[in-house]
């Protein structure tokens, strides 16, 4: 998830008229510049992955100020769209022959325009840490004991994490108010059900993110005894309203809390099961109802246990674990 102050989700509409999401921007760079990318001015590809189909690139907006960044993802298949009569099927759309040899065809696809979509996220103005995290970059995992959290990693996340006045402006429905799916107002057990922006829509890739009400806790290791209404009331209503909404029921949503997370408001993910969401992996995801049973079964479970986590070498607490010599000891 991404400040909507900040990030821009360029989509088009049955009219083909691109849609920008609220948010405030640069006074030169307004609502109006966002019917197409000609003012975009490409410096460097950040990141190409081709597994997702997502590419990242940095540059820059003519006529205004600062950095850029420009995430342009491939979109998933709608299966609303795959119908015999739809336009993947009819001269609409054609084939480009690469080759042909026996029962084998080999060909370029052109669908028609508003079947050949592609998903644009803009950052803008972009920090440093933004354009870090969108690069490609070496990985490495990070056994993390409650010592080195308390040490190193808090204070550092503490100095040097995300601005989260985004958050607050969503919980406070100044900003994406007629994004919210869902609203649990009590101030302790409540929260915000919204799309991720990474979602596009369709149900095959189906994401949406509870944020919850309570401001103090900032990631998994706050978890104690008494924050079980709170994450108990996140799943079951949750998936209540994904069921009633969006047809699908709990044994085929994937929900679940990362760590490190992107931003260090508490909130848990909801994925349809069948969609490979970025960062499902077993060294971020951590399943919600193990969450549960883990702070049952030890009620300062997560201020106990070692976690692993991920960082990227180009990571400000990279650098602060190889000052301390940490990584190579863990």
């Amino acid at each position: 998830m991404a400040s909507a102050a900040k990030i821009c989700k360029l989509d088009q509409d049955n009219n083909d008229e691109s849609q920008v999401n609220p948010g405030k921007l640069n006074s030169i760079l307004n609502e109006k510049d966002f019917k197409d990318l000609s003012k975009f001015r490409l410096d460097k590809i950040l990141n190409n992955n081709s597994s997702r189909k997502v590419v990242s690139l940095k540059g820059n907006f003519e006529g205004s100020s600062g950095d850029a960044v420009v995430i342009l993802e491939k979109t998933t298949f709608s299966e609303d769209t795959l119908r015999s009569e739809s336009d993947y099927f009819n001269e609409k759309s054609y084939l480009q022959k690469v080759f042909h040899n026996d029962i084998y065809g080999n060909y370029h696809f052109f669908p028609k325009i508003e079947l050949n979509a592609v998903k644009a996220t803009v950052i803008h103005p972009a920090t440093q840490k933004h354009i870090d995290k969108y690069s490609v970059h070496n990985l490495h995992i990070v056994n993390e004991t409650p010592k080195l959290y308390e040490d190193i990693v808090l204070p550092h996340l503490i100095k040097d994490q995300f601005d989260l006045q985004w958050v607050y402006n969503i919980l406070d429905h100044t900003s994406e108010s007629d994004r919210i799916v869902y609203e649990d107002l009590d101030p302790d057990s409540g929260f915000i059900l919204l799309p991720d922006l990474k979602w596009n829509g369709e149900i095959e890739s189906l994401y949406l993110l509870a944020l919850c009400n309570k401001k103090d806790i900032k990631s998994l290791r706050d978890l104690k005894k008494h924050h079980l209404p709170l994450l108990k009331n996140i799943l079951k209503k949750g998936v209540e309203v994904i069921s009633s909404k969006y047809g699908l029921n709990s044994s085929q949503l994937r929900i679940y809390v990362h760590y490190q997370p992107s931003f260090y408001h508490f909130h848990v993910h909801f994925t349809y099961i069948r969609y490979d969401a970025p960062g499902i992996l077993a060294e971020r995801a951590h399943i919600l109802s193990n969450i549960i049973s883990n702070i049952e079964l030890l009620p300062n479970y997560y201020q106990e246990v070692t976690i692993p986590f991920v960082i990227r070498e180009n990571d400000g607490l990279f650098k602060a674990l190889e000052e301390g010599k940490i990584l190579n000891k863990l």
